[in-house]
């Protein structure tokens, strides 16, 4: 079949290719009939395809035209009809044009739902006023029926007032009317249920010591009390308005406002006007009226109204609960009220009078205190930790804080210059201390007395701030003014003891600072150093500061991060600068606080280098004091020649050399004074340094400086032995272990070989030193060193050098001819 000619060129192209496809070969023709065949077949489905696509064409095209010829004629009977409406209302509204016809109907519809909302709020007015009559009309014949229709109208108030935000804040009128009914209502109940209570009360002769409790009065006081609670009830606060407002006071019961009312009365009789109970010296006087009713009604609010209170605790939420958990704590909130009034009204008549202000405080922490251990008072039984107390509201909540801690901080500072004024505040303290412990001033000890007695006025605070602020405003100022005032008597003492000072001073002065009385002036400073040191290390194990100290670290970890202060307006690094440099390196990723630091860690350092600058001066002032003593001893020369006296040739000890004397006196009258001044402890560091002293200036001025006969060793000896125990004898039972002599164990030693007899001796003596005499020890000495070492250990000598031994022998006579 030949392609036709109407076909395109694209077209006969695709043909062709289809052709050149199917027809490649000869054999390819064979199926030319077959191939015809489906073209046909093809074709004809193709054209049964498109007659079906003209069809439903066709269709769509009259379907279209049908909607069209319907939408057109609704069209015009819209139009009609709108023509029509704006007829109407032209005609109704006696408008001109449609627009202002519609606009006049709006405002119609407009006045008309008015009205609807007009009728409905009519309606709602009338409900709640028909519930309030209904409640007035059955109080006094069935009082519990007033409580139903109460509740219902106090539901509608709040059913008001939160869906008015969602309308706009529309009926406020409608809101305050409805509020003002139930209020009224609330307030009729409240009386009526308490007037019926209060008759009650009168026939039971409450508030006296001898209360008519029968059955049948108990059953109706039961039922007045069950009455205002569940009037109450309703308007209670839950745990989640109280975790809110942290500041929320725990409610009043309603019975409790009537059965305290007449106790109020006579609280206000007793403690206003110009009453004699009415003290502003004596707050004491109130607040122990105050815990005398707790004591003589307590146990009647816990007897009978606990009960009540049980029942409640199973009807009401979990929310609700709190309100009715003790009868006892419910019956001191009622009291509470009226505490806080007198408080009020007492606190600016003593704001200028330090004195009452301060006493005013203590009494009203002891107050909280008692209120606390006695009672246990919990008004949230949820809440952590104790009671904050009276006293947290007086300073905290109403910000009397800073005034009371001006006040305390005068009244600490006028104590301190009174005690530093005293004229006996720097004599030394024999009496008051430990005989083994180093004596303080009694200036010292009356400042820890004072800072001690300052602990106890600022412990009972619950806050954590105040307790800080309290600690270092005070008790750390206080400790940095002495140990100033220390400080500079140091300072005083060493320019007084300069060559400069010596030369410009008087008589008086110059005796002031020799001797015993030099030595007195240093221990005033290091007894009280080391005093107060021991004191703030005692403080800082003491369980108040050490809690005090693990929350401070609490706050820092938490607080490092953002930035916020530790302590009221105190930084990190403020507080750090004033208590323990630990306070700023505390790491806040740790989980756990540091067990390194305590918070007089600066304060104590300061002492500490006070006590040891200062005992470093008394060593110094001993040791030269005794070495000036021994310059005579130095200067003898006739060691060498010597001889023994005749009273000595029964081998009894020698007398002390005349020259020696005075360093004796001197050195057991200022030793004398130490050891009744220092402690075990530092008497003995000092002495051990005073003796190694002397060793050193025997030894180099003495011992190494001249020759010495047998008589003239012996001698030394014997002096040195006098020495020592007269050392030993002044320092008693707090001497070194082993005697002084251990101490200047290379002196003994030295003189040991110095006093080798040069004679022959006998043979089998068991003594080392008689068995060897002062040849036989020179030969061995002097020969090489292993030789010297070796006679040195049959000596028992093994605090000298193999040199030093050589230089003692060499002053024997007989050894240096």
């Amino acid at each position: 079949m030949a392609p036709p000619t109407s076909l395109s060129s694209h077209e006969r192209t695709r043909v062709e290719d289809y052709l050149n496809d199917k027809i490649q070969v000869s054999t390819d023709l064979e199926s030319l009939d077959s191939l015809l065949s489906n073209l046909r077949a093809q074709q004809e489905l193709q054209r049964k395809q498109l007659a079906d696509a003209h069809e439903a064409l066709s269709n769509a095209t009259k379907a279209s035209n049908d909607h069209a010829e319907a939408t057109r004629k609704r069209a015009e009977v819209f139009a009609e009809e709108q023509a029509d409406i704006d007829r109407r209302l032209k005609a109704i509204t006696q408008s001109e044009t449609s627009d202002e016809a519609v606009h006049r109907l709006e405002k119609s519809m407009e006045r008309f739902h008015r009205l609807e909302l007009s009728k409905g709020y009519v309606e709602l007015l009338k409900e709640a006023e028909e519930l309030s009559k209904e409640a007035l009309k059955s109080i006094s014949s069935e009082p519990r029926a007033a409580l139903s229709p109460y509740a219902r109208l106090r539901s509608i108030v709040l059913s008001l007032k939160e869906a008015q935000p969602a309308a706009e804040g529309a009926a406020p009128h409608l809101i305050a009317y409805t509020e003002k009914l139930a209020l009224a209502l609330r307030q009729q109940l409240k009386k009526f249920f308490g007037d019926r209570l209060q008759k009650t009360l009168e026939s039971m002769k409450w508030p006296t010591r001898e209360l008519n409790i029968t059955e049948t009065l108990l059953g109706e006081w039961r039922r007045d009390v069950e009455l205002l609670i569940d009037l109450q009830a309703p308007e209670l606060p839950g745990r989640d308005a109280l975790a809110v407002g942290n500041t929320l006071e725990p409610p009043v019961l309603f019975p409790l406002e009537v059965m305290v009312h007449p106790l109020e009365l006579r609280f206000k009789y007793h403690f206003s006007g110009d009453k004699p109970t009415n003290r502003l010296d004596k707050p004491e006087y109130f607040l122990s009226h105050v815990m005398d009713l707790i004591n003589q009604f307590g146990g009647f609010f816990t007897s009978y109204l606990q009960p009540i209170l049980d029942e409640r605790l199973e009807s009401v939420g979990q929310d609700l609960e709190w309100n009715f958990f003790n009868a006892l704590h419910a019956f001191i909130n009622a009291l509470l009220p009226m505490l806080r009034q007198k408080i009020d009204s007492l606190l600016p008549q003593i704001a200028d009078h330090p004195q009452l202000l301060s006493h005013f405080i203590h009494e009203l922490m002891s107050f909280d205190n008692e209120m606390r251990e006695t009672w246990n008072y919990l008004p949230d039984p949820y809440a952590e930790g104790n009671w904050k107390g009276m006293t947290a509201e007086v300073l905290t909540k109403h910000g009397w804080y800073d005034r009371w801690l001006q006040v305390e901080k005068e009244f600490a500072l006028a104590r301190y210059k009174d005690i530093i004024d005293n004229p006996d505040s720097g004599h030394i303290d024999y009496d008051g201390i430990e005989r083994t412990a180093t004596k303080p001033t009694k200036a010292a000890i009356r400042v820890n007395d004072l800072l001690e007695t300052i602990t106890e006025r600022y412990q009972p605070l619950t806050s954590f701030s105040q307790k800080l602020r309290f600690l270092i405003d005070i008790q750390i100022t206080i400790f940095d003014q002495f140990h100033e005032r220390l400080f500079s008597a140091l300072e005083a003492y060493l320019a007084m003891t300069s060559t400069l000072g010596r030369t410009v001073q008087g008589a008086d002065e110059q005796a002031s600072v020799e001797g015993v009385a030099g030595l007195e002036r240093l221990c005033r400073v290091f007894g009280s150093a080391e005093y107060l040191e021991k004191k703030m290390e005692d403080w800082s194990n003491d369980v108040f500061f050490v809690e005090l100290w693990s929350e401070l670290q609490d706050r820092v970890r938490r607080k490092r991060d953002d930035g916020q202060n530790v302590a009221g307006t105190m930084t990190i690094a403020e507080v750090a600068s004033r208590t323990s440099p630990a306070v700023a390196k505390n790491n806040a990723s740790s989980t756990q606080p540091s067990s390194d630091g305590a918070l007089f860690d600066e304060t104590a350092s300061a002492y500490r280098r006070l006590r040891r600058r200062s005992e470093t001066i008394i060593i110094s002032t001993l040791t030269s004091n005794i070495t000036t003593a021994l310059k005579p001893y130095s200067r003898i020369s006739t060691w060498a020649t010597i001889s023994t006296p005749s009273a000595n040739a029964a081998g009894s000890p020698l007398p002390l050399t005349s020259d020696l004397a005075h360093a004796m006196n001197v050195l057991s009258t200022q030793l004398s004074f130490i050891s009744h001044t220092l402690g075990v402890a530092p008497l003995r560091r000092v002495s051990r340094q005073v003796l190694l002293s002397i060793q050193t200036y025997v030894w180099d001025n003495v011992l190494t400086r001249n020759k010495f006969s047998a008589t003239g060793a012996a001698q030394l000896l014997s002096d040195v032995d006098h020495l020592c125990n007269g050392v030993d004898t002044t320092l008693g039972t707090a001497g070194h272990a082993g005697g002084s002599l251990q101490i200047v164990r290379k002196l003994s030693e030295g003189l040991r070989l110095l006093n080798l007899n040069a004679s022959t001796l006998e043979q089998g003596t068991e003594d080392a030193e008689a068995a060897l005499g002062l040849w036989d020890v020179e030969k061995r000495l002097f020969k090489d060193n292993e030789s010297a070492r070796s006679v040195l250990a049959e000596l028992e000598v093994d605090g000298l050098t193999e040199a030093e031994a050589r230089l003692v022998l060499e002053r024997r006579v007989e050894i240096g001819s």
